[in-house]
């Protein structure tokens, strides 16, 4: 399999030469043999490296979620920060440059930040005609399934830009194209893309190696059931940071494991089991304490839908305790006025909904026809069959 960075160095980077440019990226991003991207272009002389731009969680994906990560340099080139108090690259430096490079990891979910980062960017390059060349990776999540409610434009934030469900099956060059256009940014956007990837290809499929693009995606797995679990990032819930299996593993000193572990595994859900666990997370939410939890085991990954899994969690947790449960308040990404579950899920109405104890199936199915639009545009620039 040839990743976009891998076609750029097959062709001598011949579409950057002489260019000043700009790189967005982190260091776990790496070419097919496991080099830095970044370490690439510190390397050549094609083109002239003039920035770099770090996403959430800092340059060597070593900061915490939601920790700003300031403005640094790597060997006399500026390291400019697009997670702390601007989330776009300043004016000063986009004046100085031809182009910008991005080589991200996205995971498939409409709450991983480095889409969005590179989104703005695409949006600011536009406003001075500046090109974009978006250097495209699998989507560990694969290709095929689509997930979630579409984003309420009213609800629009840094976990959620423009109208898009919760798991896209897009690349972060399918993804580029499509807001590029469907959204009239107009910018100078090209696609480096990829050979040997399918659409059916969950990570585990593709030969290549995991590298933790930000610190509570240590692992596959992680990513897999992240598209619902994330969503207890909007209530009084651990998702399990501070422990070795964040997303995994959810629970709260409260919490009761087996009672929790008999309520999910009778809803039969597809796709997954669960059994009781105990953590004691080192950071974030319960540090220090015992919490009683769950650990979620994937089974059948195909079968699996992680959106609806997550909300059948949080009803569960609410119908066991219901004195005990709560929704975190704002502020949250920068939001401070709606409740960081609704900028997640992308509306108001699911949490309502739960609030008034309506089933999950019947949720779902209120966010088909949204899902549906969706996919209809989709397939316009999908790139891989």
């Amino acid at each position: 399999m040839l990743l976009g960075v891998d076609h750029l160095v097959k062709s001598r980077f011949r579409r950057l030469s002489g260019l000043k440019i700009a790189l967005c990226t982190n260091y776990p991003v790496c070419d097919s043999n496991l080099i830095p991207t970044l370490e690439i272009f510190k390397n050549q002389k094609k083109f002239h490296l003039r920035s770099i731009f770090a996403p959430e969680h800092g340059l060597y994906a070593d900061l915490q979620d939601q920790i700003r990560n300031p403005d640094s340099s790597l060997r006399r080139i500026p390291v400019v920060s697009l997670y702390d108090r601007n989330l776009a690259p300043p004016q000063a430096v986009i004046e100085s440059l031809d182009a910008f490079v991005i080589d991200l990891i996205d995971i498939g979910c409409r709450y991983y930040t480095f889409l969005w980062s590179a989104m703005l960017i695409l949006l600011t390059a536009a406003r001075f005609g500046k090109k974009v060349v978006v250097l495209d990776r699998p989507n560990p999540l694969g290709g095929r399934q689509v997930q979630g409610p579409v984003l309420d434009p009213g609800f629009s934030s840094f976990v959620g830009l423009f109208p898009i469900p919760v798991r896209h099956g897009m690349t972060i060059g399918e993804l580029s194209r499509l807001i590029n256009d469907e959204f009239e940014i107009q910018g100078q956007l090209e696609v480096v893309g990829m050979k040997g990837w399918k659409r059916r290809m969950y990570f585990h499929e593709t030969g290549l190696r995991w590298t933790i693009p930000s610190p509570n995606m240590p692992a596959v797995e992680t990513a897999y059931v992240y598209p619902g679990m994330c969503l207890l990032e909007g209530t009084n819930v651990s998702e399990g940071r501070g422990t070795t299996r964040p997303f995994e593993l959810f629970g709260a000193p409260w919490i009761k494991p087996q009672d929790a572990v008999q309520a999910l595994n009778r809803l039969r859900l597809p796709g997954v089991r669960f059994r009781p666990a105990f953590f004691r997370p080192t950071f974030h939410k319960y540090r220090g304490e015992m919490c009683g939890g769950v650990q979620i085991i994937v089974v059948d990954l195909p079968a699996l839908d992680p959106v609806v899994l997550g909300l059948t969690v949080i009803k569960c947790l609410r119908d066991l305790y219901p004195g005990k449960f709560r929704w975190r308040l704002p502020p949250y990404e920068r939001e401070k006025e709606k409740m960081p579950f609704d900028i997640l899920i992308g509306n108001a109405w699911i949490r309502n909904a739960l609030e008034h104890s309506r089933p999950v199936a019947e949720i779902a199915r209120r966010w088909q026809r949204g899902l549906r639009a969706f996919m209809k545009i989709r397939k316009k620039y999908l790139l891989y069959a």
